[in-house]
C-alpha cells in the first residue's frame, strides 16, 4: 500500500515537477487537489494517472492524506495551511510564506503583512543538509527558496569553519532561468523580453536574502546578493566571491571543509579544486554541484554553486523533506 499525499498547485512549474517525481515514488500515491486552478493548461488524454479531487481540508482528511504539498503563492499557502494542520495533516509549503522567523521580517522583505504569524514559530525550515533533525517531527515544513538553497550549501560550511574573512564582505552573483519566476504571465518574463537579453532585478532588497542570512549566520552588511535573469528555462548558477580567512592556506583546506561537511550527504557533489560546475551538470536532478578556485597569493576565493531551481530548488527538495517527514528513505523518488 502506498501512502497518499496531496498536491495543491499542480499546474504550476514546481507543482508539475512534484507530480512527475511522486508518480515514480516507490512509497507515495500522489493525489491532485483542485483548488481555484484558474490558469488552464491543456492536459493530455490518459487512461490512467493521479487521482483528482476537489480541495478541502475535510476531503484531504477523508482521503487519508498523510501530507499535502502546497505549490501555491504565499497568500494561498497562508490561507490553506491552518485548516490542513487542524485536520492533522502534515504540510510542506513551497512558497515563502513560512520561511522567515518573524512577521516583521516577512513584512520587510515581502512588502506585505503576514496573515498567519502564529504559524511562523511552528515551521521547520526544510534545508535537510543543515536542518534534518527538526523535519521528521514537524507538522509544517517550509521549503527553502531556490537562491538560498544554492547560496547556503556553498557558504555555511565555510562560515562555520571560519574560512571567510567576513570583514571584506561576500558577493553572491546569482543567475536563474525564467521558470524561477513561476508560471503566471508577466511582461518581464515574456519571450520577447527575455530572449537575447540578460537583466538584473531586486538589487539589494531581494526577498531571499534573509534566508541566506538566517541559515549561514552572516550579517546583512557582510553579504551582497545580486539576482539576474538569463534566457534559459531552468537552472541556477551562483558565483560567490570572498577573501579567505587566515587559517586557509591552500585549495586543499577549502576542499577539506566541504568534504567534512558533506561526506554523508546524498545530494551534494563536490568538484576537485579548480574545476567548476555549469548549469547543465545539475539539470533535472536534485543535486547541488559545488566547485571552487583559490588564489593563495591574494587570498581571493570563488565558489560556484549550481542547482536545478525546479528540483533541488523546489519540488525535489520538497520530496526530500517529505521522505524525512514520513520516515521513507531520504533519496526515494529522487535517484
Amino acid at each position: 500500500m502506498k501512502t497518499p499525499v496531496g498536491i495543491v498547485g499542480f499546474r504550476g512549474y514546481s507543482g508539475a515537477e512534484l507530480v512527475q517525481l511522486l508518480a515514480r515514488h516507490p512509497n507515495v500515491e500522489p493525489v491532485l487537489l483542485e483548488h481555484r486552478e484558474t490558469e488552464d493548461r491543456p492536459q493530455p488524454l490518459r487512461a490512467t494517472g493521479p487521482r483528482r479531487i476537489p480541495y478541502s481540508a475535510d476531503a484531504a482528511r477523508a482521503e487519508g492524506l498523510a501530507a499535502v504539498l502546497l505549490a501555491t503563492p504565499a497568500d494561498a499557502s497562508m490561507e490553506l495551511a491552518p485548516a490542513l494542520l487542524q485536520a492533522d495533516i502534515k504540510v510542506i509549503d513551497l512558497s515563502g510564506a513560512f520561511r522567515l522567523g518573524t512577521p516583521e521580517s516577512y513584512a520587510r522583505w515581502y512588502k506585505e503583512p503576514h496573515t498567519q504569524p502564529g504559524l511562523l514559530a511552528q515551521a521547520a525550515y526544510g534545508l535537510p543538509e543543515f536542518c534534518r533533525s527538526r523535519i521528521p517531527g514537524a507538522r509544517l515544513i517550509s521549503n527553502p527558496g531556490c537562491y538560498p538553497t544554492a547560496a547556503n550549501l556553498a557558504l555555511r560550511p565555510l562560515v562555520e569553519a571560519g574560512a571567510i574573512a567576513r570583514e571584506h564582505g561576500i558577493v553572491c552573483d546569482a543567475k536563474s532561468g525564467v521558470s524561477g519566476a513561476g508560471r503566471k504571465p508577466s511582461l518581464k518574463t515574456s519571450f520577447c523580453e527575455v530572449t537575447e537579453n540578460f537583466s538584473v532585478y531586486s538589487v539589494l532588497d531581494h526577498r531571499h536574502v534573509p534566508e541566506v542570512l538566517q541559515v549561514s549566520g552572516l550579517d546583512e552588511g557582510e553579504f551582497s546578493f545580486i539576482a539576474q535573469l538569463i534566457p534559459l528555462h531552468r537552472g541556477i548558477l551562483e558565483t560567490i566571491y570572498f577573501r579567505a580567512g587566515s587559517g586557509i592556506g591552500s585549495a586543499a583546506d577549502l576542499l577539506s571543509i566541504y568534504e567534512k561537511a558533506y561526506a554523508q550527504e546524498p545530494f551534494i557533489r563536490l568538484y576537485a579544486a579548480g574545476q567548476l560546475p555549469d548549469i547543465r551538470s545539475a539539470a533535472r536532478t536534485n543535486f547541488c554541484d559545488l566547485g571552487f578556485k583559490f588564489d593563495p597569493q591574494t587570498r581571493r576565493a570563488v565558489v560556484v554553486s549550481v542547482i536545478d531551481n525546479l528540483i533541488k530548488g523546489a519540488a525535489g527538495q520538497a520530496v526530500q523533506n517529505l521522505n524525512l517527514a514520513l520516515g521513507f528513505c531520504e533519496t526515494a523518488g529522487l535517484l
